[in-house]
């Protein structure tokens, strides 16, 4: 029995896999239970450091930050696969004067470090003249990235399906714009959709770079809170901030696969 891209696992290797993941978990908890052990021995597992997570004042911080996170990680992916979408587009055109130049600005801004473009955007508009607040800066620098990055997973789900549809919709009286909206992008979205998902996930941990520039997202407000309170209630702070931004990637992710599903179903027939 095969699969696409490999030969399935026989008796033997399948023995082997799972003393090796047997393996892997007992070390992996050892190493837990030593953190653990260690955290305990500098006092970093007592009641009173924990408990600092019910108080009201920096559950409202955190909550504040999370919100900030959302804000800017939702605007950022819409522009984001907005751009994107006109990006691969641009980089399938037939005419040369529109693909080349496309093609240059989705390898400058894929190529540049996702901070630099944030420092560029922050520091050098009010150089010129313009001034811009964090929001934006950090907004429109994730966007530039992404849209990018996004536009090369559209375009490589576009150029998956075979070419026979495109010339199918042809045949019929499509026009191009026509085939690329209702024949193309429909059979894409599903091929690339764990590729923008696992991008998604991507996006919204980009939102912490905020805190450099002084926006208050989520790790910038929990480093404020580090700092009011003291070093020592830092790991349980981070950790919580930690497990929020677990919580919502995972959310992100079944919404995803949900919709995942559905497309695939497809309507439903009455």
């Amino acid at each position: 029995m095969t699969t696409i891209l490999y030969d399935a696992l026989g008796p033997r290797a399948r023995r082997r896999m799972g003393v090796g993941t047997t393996v892997g978990a007992v070390l992996l908890a050892g190493l837990l239970s030593l953190a653990l052990l260690r955290l305990s021995d500098h006092g970093q597992l007592s009641g009173e450091l924990w408990s600092v997570l019910l108080n009201a004042d920096l559950r409202q911080l955190l909550v504040d930050g999370l919100v900030a996170t959302l804000r800017v990680a939702g605007v950022s992916l819409l522009l984001s696969l907005g751009f994107g979408m006109v990006l691969a587009v641009g980089r399938l055109a037939r005419q040369p004067w529109l693909r080349v130049p496309v093609r240059i600005w989705v390898e400058v801004f894929r190529g540049l470090p996702l901070l630099l473009l944030i420092f560029f955007i922050f520091l050098g508009a009010p150089a010129v003249g313009v001034n811009v607040s964090t929001f934006w800066a950090l907004t429109i620098g994730i966007s530039l990235y992404n849209s990018a990055v996004i536009s090369e997973i559209i375009r490589a789900g576009i150029l998956s399906l075979p070419r026979g549809q495109t010339e199918a919709a042809y045949a019929i009286g499509l026009s191009g714009a026509a085939t690329m909206r209702l024949i193309i992008l429909p059979q894409a979205v599903r091929l690339m959709l764990p590729a923008l998902i696992s991008q998604m996930v991507v996006l919204l941990k980009e939102t912490s770079l905020g805190f450099i520039i002084g926006y208050t997202e989520l790790l910038r407000n929990g480093r404020i809170a580090v700092e009011y309170l003291g070093g020592s209630y830092a790991i349980a702070v981070y950790t919580e901030i930690a497990f929020v931004y677990l919580a919502v990637n995972l959310l992100l992710s079944w919404a995803a696969s949900t919709v995942d599903r559905r497309m695939t179903r497809g309507p439903a027939t009455k």
